[in-house]
């Protein structure tokens, strides 16, 4: 499995929704450049972000790490 395989995930989303990556990290805590370095992959995705976004989006961890389709 691609480790980050999550990156597309949640960039596809935050587009789907319309969201810019600066309200994705503002609703994070986190800055919007760490928030980029998250979708492209350069910094791990802590598992409270993880966390917060399955809630922002109303999605499973599973679906973000791309384990599930649903």
């Amino acid at each position: 499995m691609d480790t980050f395989c999550y990156t597309k995930q949640i960039r596809d989303l935050r587009e789907d929704h319309d969201y810019t990556q600066r309200y994705v990290a503002s609703y994070l805590g986190t800055s919007q450049t760490m928030y980029a370095r998250y979708e492209r992959g350069a910094n791990e995705l802590p598992i409270h972000h993880l966390i917060s976004l399955c809630t922002l989006y109303h999605v499973s961890s599973d679906y973000i790490l791309g384990i599930s389709t649903q």
